[in-house]
């Protein structure tokens, strides 16, 4: 992982981690690179931490290594020298949002994840809609191996059984035209995070496709960004 600290860090120093995209067998940090200097430009007084995570093979499942990557790399955070705080939010993309939200519901019990933000990130692998999706069973390998067709197995890796009224603040960027993760994904979340009472905003790109927006678009999603970062973090 890249970690970025700020020249005033303190014990009061917020700390925001970045996941990639990549289907987990793919992708590497260098993917998010460009949103770190948006960060320290608007978030001057926060540690950014761009990480990678062990990716999956059909022989070697997503789940759970990839989520217990997540709970290292903050584990060797806390440990550390480097005087931050222990306040956390997650921005991920595609599958990274996918860990992002799985790990900010299932392991936040001390809530130090305060805000998680999901650009195109799968929520909800019950979805029958996604079921019938040309992609399922390649997610649903890749990330479960084997044990894909478990109705237990499934359940445990969908973000939103994990959902409760403590949840941390979401954010949900999504695309109309999007190959990949079908818009039920985003509407499935959403209620969810209402029906729990969880804050949430939801953006859909209804022209967009995989997070691959026109700059209109992209100038947007920087806007929202920042300022739900703003407010809930």
């Amino acid at each position: 992982m890249d970690i970025y600290l700020p020249a005033n860090k303190n014990e009061g120093t917020k700390v925001i981690i970045l996941l990639h995209g990549g289907g987990w067998s793919g992708g590497s940090k260098v993917q998010l690179n460009y949103l770190i200097p948006i960060v320290q430009e608007e978030f001057p007084q926060h540690a950014i931490v761009n990480m990678d995570y062990r990716l999956a093979s059909f022989d070697s499942p997503a789940f759970p290594k990839q989520l217990e990557d997540i709970e290292k790399a903050i584990a060797f955070i806390q440990d550390s020298d480097y005087n931050i705080g222990t306040k956390y939010a997650f921005i991920g993309l595609s599958a990274g949002a996918h860990l992002a939200m799985l790990h900010s519901y299932k392991n936040n019990s001390n809530h130090t994840i305060n805000a998680v933000c999901s650009i195109v990130g799968p929520a909800d692998f019950t979805d029958p809609f996604y079921a019938r999706h040309p992609y399922y069973n390649y997610a649903a390998m890749y990330l479960l191996g084997n044990s894909k067709n478990d109705n237990e197995a499934i359940l445990g890796i969908s973000p939103t059984n994990y959902i409760n009224p403590k949840s941390p603040a979401t954010l949900l960027f999504y695309g109309g035209k999007d190959p990949v993760v079908p818009q039920s994904q985003a509407t499935r979340l959403k209620a969810k995070l209402d029906e729990n009472g969880v804050y949430n905003e939801y953006y859909l790109y209804k022209e967009g496709g995989h997070s691959n927006w026109n700059a209109k678009a992209m100038d947007t999603f920087r806007q929202k960004l920042v300022t739900f970062l703003k407010n809930r973090f």
